[in-house]
């Protein structure tokens, strides 16, 4: 069993970008498009999971709409907009 202590050091803390940009890993893996932690692929994508996971996305944008600092609006608009683009690129966009 791995040892949690070390993995600890190595995550740091967690901020709102490192928040929003892991989820849009996480739709970018469901998807299919990157490999991972392990190198491997995702043996069968799930749009449907993606879908969920921009759509949290675009739930976070509303509900922080106007309490977010410049850069962090500007992070989640672009990380969606690409999100959005490989999805409809993906065949998900019906």
């Amino acid at each position: 069993m791995a040892d949690d202590s070390d993995l600890e050091g190595k995550l740091g803390k967690i901020d709102f970008a490192t928040f929003v940009l892991s989820l849009s890993t996480s739709a970018l893996y469901q998807m299919g498009l990157v490999p991972g932690t392990d190198g491997a692929t995702v043996p069968s994508p799930s749009r449907a999971l993606a879908r969920q996971t921009i759509d949290t996305l675009e739930m976070l944008a509303q509900k922080t709409r106007g309490n977010l600092e410049e850069e962090e609006k500007k992070l989640l608009e672009s990380l969606l907009y690409e999100l959005r683009m490989q999805f409809v690129k993906a065949g998900g966009g019906e």
